[in-house]
């Protein structure tokens, strides 16, 4: 897994490519991201599957912030991302969300 930044020439967004590899990915047919920047929902961020087996999706988000996130993988189980800038206690469960931190 791994988080790819670019950021735009005035610094006010983050382009962030979000990679779940094929090892990751472990033979899944879907897997979706949610997270702050799409209200957790788990149908809106569809992560397109490479030829490799590989999953990735980009999004452009807001610079200087940070968004929980996590991996939704064939409609019932989630995941972290294994490269997430940190993680933090989720609010309605017993796991961490994975966070990513758009600050150059």
């Amino acid at each position: 897994m791994a988080l790819k930044k670019t950021f735009s020439k005035d610094g006010k967004k983050c382009t962030v490519t979000f990679i779940v590899s094929a090892e990751a990915a472990n033979s899944a047919e879907t897997i979706t991201l949610a997270g702050d920047f799409n209200s957790w929902s788990s149908t809106e961020t569809p992560l397109k599957k490479d030829k490799d087996g590989s999953f990735s999706v980009k999004l452009t988000l807001d610079a200087n912030k940070e968004y929980q996130f996590r991996y939704l993988v064939d409609g019932h189980r989630w995941e972290n991302d294994w490269n997430a800038d940190k993680y933090i206690p989720a609010p309605y469960s017993n796991a961490d969300n994975s966070v990513v931190v758009t600050k150059k």
